[in-house]
């Protein structure tokens, strides 16, 4: 009666070790990274779709110039919501950048997601997946943004290139 679960735990047993000793194909090597600088930017309020027109939304379009390790322009659009609460607020947003990050030459598509709690932001803004071209193809990665009190734009972009 014991021998059935001795033989399935001694054949699960060889199958973990055999699983171990198995060579699995090899990851390229991937560096991690941080660049960090100014950046300018231009919104420009766009119309919103007849569907969307009654739903409180705001629609912009992006123009942004990067500066530092990341010497790059962007295009992109965003749609935003404001609360009633002070201090509330979302956005998600899509963009373009073309240009080097360190001294590699391409382009990558960045992804917004981000909200104000009264205040208290949270920002989720990655590179698209399989989006970076060129010296960039196989980028990855995350942006955050910070603005001066006096409005003043920077970026942090912790990123890995294969």
């Amino acid at each position: 009666m014991m021998r059935l679960p001795v033989l399935v735990a001694t054949a699960l047993f060889m199958s973990l070790a055999a699983a171990e000793t198995t060579t699995l194909p090899k990851e390229p090597a991937v560096t991690a990274h941080t660049a960090t600088g100014p950046f300018d930017v231009k919104l420009a309020p766009q119309a919103l779709s007849g569907v969307a027109e009654h739903a409180g939304l705001s629609r912009m379009s992006l123009d942004k110039q990067f500066h530092g390790a990341l010497e790059a322009s962007s295009a992109g659009e965003m749609l935003a919501f404001r609360s009633a609460t002070s201090g509330s607020a979302g956005y998600v947003a899509l963009e373009t950048v073309r240009g080097t990050l360190d001294g590699r030459a391409g382009s990558f598509v960045l992804q917004h997601s981000s909200t104000l709690t009264r205040g208290e932001p949270q920002q989720s803004i990655t590179v698209v997946p399989d989006s970076g071209t060129d010296a960039l193809a196989g980028l990855s990665g995350r942006m955050v943004i910070d603005i001066a009190p006096g409005g003043a734009h920077s970026y942090r972009f912790e990123y890995a290139l294969p």
